[in-house]
């Protein structure tokens, strides 16, 4: 299993996988960058993104969190860029990017398949609406 993450700035994406990794102890997971322009500015790159699956993909599939907008774009373009039987396996997750970023990790980590992996993500914003309550 694993995940990719699509973000307009590196630093943000970096910070956001390490502050994930930090709920996995002693444990490895596959978790790739797809962040930023070449020249370390802001941005996306279809072709970027298709790489980091490409390398997240160990088979049993990858869940692709992306942070706004064109990110979004991005990762959907990729898609067109992989083989039919890795694009089976990719889920794009509309889940908030830090929140289910973590969630996702902590179960693709205990084993959880790429399905478990994508709903736990979109649970991400629970915690907060559970305390704060929904807008409305």
């Amino acid at each position: 299993m694993g995940i990719v993450v699509v973000s307009h700035s590196r630093p943000l994406a970096e910070a956001a996988v390490a502050l994930a990794r930090q709920m996995l102890p002693g444990r490895e997971l596959a978790v790739e960058v797809a962040a930023g322009t070449d020249d370390g500015g802001l941005g996306t790159d279809a072709v970027a993104v298709s790489e980091a699956i490409t390398a997240a993909d160990s088979g049993a599939g990858v869940v692709v969190l992306m942070d706004l907008g064109s990110a979004v774009l991005s990762a959907d373009t990729a898609l067109e860029l992989l083989d039919d039987d890795l694009r089976a396996r990719v889920v794009l997750s509309p889940a908030p990017f830090v929140e289910g970023l973590v969630g996702a990790v902590v179960v693709a980590a205990g084993g959880a398949d790429r399905d478990r992996v994508a709903a736990e993500a979109l649970r991400g914003l629970a915690p907060k609406q559970a305390h704060l309550g929904a807008p409305g």
